[in-house]
């Protein structure tokens, strides 16, 4: 395994540190436990001297599972005008070939949609610009729906930037008019029977389908979307039962007088109330 340090040249590196390679694989197999496998020593490199000590480092390979290109870095020091070398720090290292984990990023920059699921809790920072805690909003999207602008109770209602980027994204999304389906569509959803438009000023461009058979039942679609399940696309008789027809063998129906019985005009004659 190749290990690379910045080198100082061997004339700087403390003779007695540099012999002390031993003592430095003692203090290694020390810290990587009775278990821990050491492999060869990889040299060694002098340091910056510290209040007048000297210092260096010994590296040696690790053998473990996992550790790839990793090596254990021993530092000893010593002294001025002293023989003696202590050991002052052991640490595990990656080398150049060593297998790095990648770089951390944090979870709010993971996220995608659709991650949440049943049983998540999604934190929202306090400062999220795509929420506003004032009614009024700024840029022309203020919503005319007093009502649900004031967010009956809510604490934050979307701001003009939350509009705004909620807007891009489903405008550019698979129920915008950029779709698949919706270029291949014979008419739009804004003229579409089904197409209950949002309230507010989301309702200038999105609304919810409401056909339960098209691939969009209750999905935001933009109104220049489009799919083949428009109302209006097609046109079939009716599909409601027809009319009851009366058999043609059945009696007639009997007349009703033209007045009430027992009226004057309905009197036999020669009777009271009758025409003589």
């Amino acid at each position: 395994m190749r290990i690379t340090h910045t080198t100082t040249p061997s004339s700087r590196i403390d003779p007695t540190l540099a012999a002390a390679v031993d003592l430095a694989r003692a203090a290694a197999q020390a810290e990587a436990g009775r278990q821990g496998r050491l492999g060869d020593h990889l040299g060694v490199r002098g340091g910056e001297e510290i209040a007048g000590a000297k210092v260096a480092q010994h590296a040696f390979g690790c053998l473990e599972p996992g550790y790839r290109g990793w090596y254990w870095a021993v530092e000893v020091v010593r002294v001025p005008r002293s023989k003696q070398v202590t050991v002052s720090e052991v640490v595990l290292l990656p080398g150049e070939e060593a297998l790095l984990a990648p770089e951390w990023v944090p979870w709010s920059n993971r996220l995608r949609p659709g991650d949440v699921g049943v049983g998540d809790l999604l934190p929202t920072a306090a400062d999220d610009v795509r929420l506003t805690l004032r009614q009024a909003d700024t840029d022309g999207w203020i919503d005319q729906t007093l009502w649900l602008e004031l967010g009956l109770g809510r604490p934050r209602v979307l701001s003009a930037d939350g509009r705004e980027v909620a807007t891009e994204r489903w405008y550019a999304g698979d129920r915008g008019p950029e779709a698949e389906i919706a270029k291949a569509a014979p008419k739009a959803c804004g003229s579409c029977g089904f197409y209950v438009g949002l309230v507010g000023t989301l309702g200038r461009v999105f609304g919810v389908c409401a056909n339960e058979y098209a691939s969009d039942d209750g999905a935001v679609v933009s109104f220049d979307h489009g799919c083949g399940a428009h109302s209006e696309a097609l046109l079939l008789p009716s599909a409601q039962p027809a009319p009851l027809q009366l058999d043609d063998g059945a009696a007639e129906p009997i007349g009703l007088a033209a007045h009430p019985p027992g009226s004057v005009d309905d009197a036999p004659s020669g009777e009271p109330g009758g025409h003589s």
